[in-house]
């Protein structure tokens, strides 16, 4: 009996994506199935490129025909991806469709080298990435991006508004203040000079097409905070820390924040930090200077998903006072935990656009 599409799309609906609890079929993943004999070809739509379940939904869709159509069939498959957002109706930053705060609660956890390696990470899935250097006193990305000499370029667009061209480095679109003002200057501004920056990084630069545009946000909570979900409705936060108590007592205030309800942004998980000390000359030992489990606790109590832990190894501090994060250097032990937080967090941002609702533009009476 011939093959029709009919029984490709019945044997496809039985085949679950596993995060999301339904079948491919109901959540439009499946597209331009293509029969030909015993020839089977259809395409699968991932909602991430960095999705780490490739192979097992590849795998059980195979399973899939060759038990409910046709055991001797060719199958072939093509995965592609289209990363999902929650973002509709989007006047500001239209072509974005994820936005995601990167925070802690105190500065020195590392917060921006997990930020720098996170970006380089999910633009090697093939993700389109920007970032925003939002810590506008302490800017670090043009260092650990390699591009502390470059100064973005102003155009006009054809309606007559000027633009920044971002910086782009290591396949990362780039906005700084420490693009616009001499390295060594101290940037010394009030609060709402500060929040202006923030606002001119999102509203007035050309970010173009992106999947993910990632905040690195300043240490605590601040005007910088305020600033930034008053001005766009933000997919999701990361919160980093390390394991200490002091570090995980004001990561709690950071997460708290933006679980209160005039705020209301989706916590996506915790990164915990410098989780271990593995020195070079021995890979396999691991040592825990700054106490253990702390960043497990945190989000076993606030029940969020831990999304990796990352060891304090010498070549990530080396490799981002480099510019060239430690994400770069493929096949070490240190790329691969950044590509699974990666993998992680792309896929915590599927899960949220698929069961939590919309985030709204915060509006606060000052």
């Amino acid at each position: 009996m011939a093959i029709t599409q009919e029984d490709v799309l019945k044997a496809l609906s039985y085949v679950e994506e596993p995060d999301l609890g339904q079948d491919l079929v109901t959540l439009n993943m499946i597209e331009d199935v293509q029969i030909n004999g015993k020839a089977v070809s259809f395409t699968v739509v991932l909602t991430t490129p960095a999705c780490p379940l490739k192979e097992l939904i590849h795998n059980a869709c195979v399973r899939a025909i060759h038990t409910m159509v046709d055991k001797d069939a060719d199958v072939e498959i093509k995965m592609t991806s289209r990363v999902t957002t929650m973002r509709q109706n989007r006047d500001i930053l239209p072509g974005v469709r994820n936005i995601i705060a990167i925070a802690s609660g105190k500065g020195g956890v590392g917060k921006s080298t997990v930020t720098a390696n996170l970006a380089i990470a999910l633009a090697k899935t093939g993700a389109k990435v920007g970032l925003v250097d939002a810590d506008i006193s302490g800017p670090s990305m043009p260092l650990m991006f390699g591009v502390e000499d470059a100064r973005p370029h102003v155009f006009r667009t054809p309606d007559g508004r000027n633009q920044i061209q971002p910086i782009e480095a290591h396949g990362v679109k780039i906005m700084s203040i420490g693009f616009l003002a001499p390295a060594e200057s101290a940037i010394v501004w009030r609060g709402p000079m500060a929040s202006s920056a923030l606002k001119q990084f999102i509203t007035e630069v050309d970010w173009g097409e992106l999947d993910y545009l990632l905040l690195d946000m300043p240490p605590g909570t601040s005007d910088i905070h305020l600033t930034m979900v008053q001005t766009v409705p933000v997919t999701g936060s990361v919160i980093v820390t390390t394991p200490q108590k002091v570090a995980l007592a004001d990561a709690e205030k950071g997460l708290q924040m933006f679980r209160l309800p005039q705020i209301n942004v989706p916590v996506l998980g915790i990164v915990e930090n410098m989780a271990w000390f593995t020195p070079a000359e021995l890979p396999d030992h691991k040592y825990f200077i700054f106490g253990q489990g702390g960043g497990t606790s945190l989000a076993e109590k606030h029940q969020v998903p831990l999304l990796g832990q990352i060891p304090l190894v010498q070549s990530i501090r080396e490799n981002g006072d480099q510019g060239t994060p430690a994400i770069l250097e493929t096949g070490t032990p240190a790329a691969a935990v950044f590509g699974q937080l990666a993998e992680e967090l792309a896929r915590q941002v599927s899960i949220r656009n698929a069961i939590a609702p919309k985030t709204n533009i915060v509006e606060m009476n000052s």
